[in-house]
């Protein structure tokens, strides 16, 4: 039997499952405020969002090199066949890239996936696919089925702060500048990996509609049976909204999860999103 490493970076949000599974690995992204250096899994929430607001200097993400991939995969080409390494999307970090690169230096077999997303939704794409290998799924099945599920992965966030956002250079001048001077919230869609705004509205109560009214949608079409609810630093908006959402969908299971430092960072403690997987079965 094909032994697999998994391997995922800090902005995946890992339950206690995974944590302590024997065949997944962390690769920690770098975050630098005000010159000093933090690795992610040693950043509390509190921690960053204390200092970002005394920051001098607008806070950057770093992603891990191509040389502490590479140790990484010849140390455990030593005892697995097959590494999947699975990260946040390429089009908001370089990791994806710098994990690719590092698999041209090694002799074992690094299959590297760009999840297209962040957070817990691109540990439920690890999840599925330790699933897809315990049911003895092929290397290339398994790659294959990843791919397509995540192109079914919809996502919409309520920013906690566009200026945050706009100063980490995720935001363009002109969308800042709406949101901001004319009181418009955008509701940010993560599509082909990209933040796009989707929809501008002007309260967060209309944001929470539209989405609620994509998921409607969504869930007509394919039955949703999971669905994540992402939060910055404050868990209790996210439990709210939750509650309320159960009512409305009371056959999906919600749960939340943080969105981490390193998303922190750009995105603001009083974030909010929801994300789904419509090819999730």
């Amino acid at each position: 039997m094909t032994k697999i490493a998994w391997v995922t970076d800090s902005t995946a949000f890992l339950e206690e499952q995974l944590i302590n599974h024997p065949d997944v690995y962390t690769i920690p992204i770098t975050i630098l405020l005000d010159e000093e250096e933090y690795l992610e899994v040693d950043l509390t929430p509190a921690q960053l969002y204390g200092r970002l607001k005394t920051l001098k200097t607008p806070p950057k993400t770093s992603q891990p090199s191509i040389g502490a991939f590479k140790d990484l995969y010849e140390k455990l080409g030593e005892t697995y066949d097959v590494i999947f390494s699975v990260h946040i999307s390429g089009k908001l970090s370089g990791t994806a890239s710098s994990s690719e690169q590092a698999a041209q230096l090694v002799d074992t077999k690094v299959i590297t996936i760009d999840s297209k997303i962040l957070t817990y939704p691109l540990t439920r794409i690890v999840k599925k696919g330790i699933e897809l290998a315990q049911s003895g799924n092929g290397i290339e099945e398994i790659k294959a089925k990843l791919e397509e599920l995540r192109g079914t992965n919809e996502t919409y966030v309520l920013i906690g702060s566009l200026e945050q956002l706009h100063r980490s250079g995720r935001m363009s001048g002109l969308q800042f500048f709406l949101g901001s001077m004319l009181n418009v919230i955008p509701i940010i869609a993560i599509e082909d990996g990209a933040l796009n705004a989707k929809e501008k509205v002007r309260s967060e109560r209309k944001a929470k509609d539209k989405i609620i009214k994509l998921l409607k949608q969504a869930h007509e079409k394919n039955a949703i049976k999971e669905a994540y609810l992402l939060y910055g630093f404050h868990e209790t908006e996210a439990l709210q909204w939750k509650e309320e959402l159960k009512i409305e969908f009371p056959e999906i299971d919600f749960q939340s999860y943080p969105l981490g430092a390193a998303i922190g960072v750009h995105a603001g403690e009083n974030t909010l999103g929801i994300s789904w997987f419509n090819g999730l079965d």
